[in-house]
């Protein structure tokens, strides 16, 4: 199993019991103990966390709106903001730490984005690229499904929970918990992104394991 989960910044009150429920369901080494000894990898599952920005990316946003920063800049300081997000959740829980997606930590593993986007520079400089699409852009350099794990049940269409939604499917009268650039990100990669409500631990572990949850599966290779 290989999958990205981001957590995004509205869970931060939350996110910390959810990495710990990860790692107590699929540890941080992913270490068993085979004939008497302990070997290493032999589940071969990597779980990848990738921070929201929340109310750190937020400070760039409100400090943007007043003294007018440049793209490149707005863009630089918002990933720092993950990245101090990154700090609370590891501060907060014992998820082990990487800073490239080059042979992934076995178990659960949280990714400091800072170094490595600063080196591969694969996105756009813009406010509609954010870490839904920076987790995304991850998922598929390591081959991995894509979840987000947020604050609420999914895409809202006309009032109802879409199990269900093509990116081409996105409309007015659609309520988006995804930024502006995710859904062409996908349609691109031909990817789907799983969206699943944070405050239940349980179901972000179910979709893992490919279970039906409660959620939506945003589809881009339909």
């Amino acid at each position: 199993m290989r999958a990205v989960v981001k957590i995004g910044g509205s869970l931060i009150k939350e996110a910390p019991e959810l990495v710990d429920r990860l790692i107590q369901e699929f540890h941080s080494e992913n270490m068993v103990t085979v004939a008497g000894r302990q070997a290493y990898g032999s589940l071969s599952i990597s779980i990848l966390i990738i921070p929201g920005g929340g109310t750190f990316a937020d400070s760039v946003r409100s400090a943007d709106k007043i003294f007018s920063f440049g793209a490149d800049a707005a863009h630089w300081m918002a990933i720092l903001g993950m990245e101090q997000y990154a700090y609370y959740l590891q501060d907060k829980s014992s998820v082990v730490s990487t800073d490239s997606l080059a042979d992934l930590p076995q178990g659960v593993s949280i990714l400091f984005p800072y170094r490595l986007l600063k080196t591969e520079d694969p996105l756009p400089h813009t406010w509609d690229v954010t870490s839904d699409t920076i987790a995304a852009w991850a998922a598929k350099q390591v081959d991995a499904m894509l979840l987000k794990a947020t604050d609420v049940d999914g895409i809202f269409k006309e009032g109802k929970l879409m199990r269900e939604i093509s990116v081409t499917d996105f409309e007015g009268s659609c309520i988006s918990c995804i930024d502006p650039a995710l859904p062409q990100f996908l349609q691109k990669n031909r990817m789907e992104c799983f969206i699943v409500n944070g405050k239940y631990p349980e179901r972000v572990i179910q979709a893992l394991y490919g279970k039906p949850v409660f959620g939506t599966v945003v589809k881009g290779n339909i």
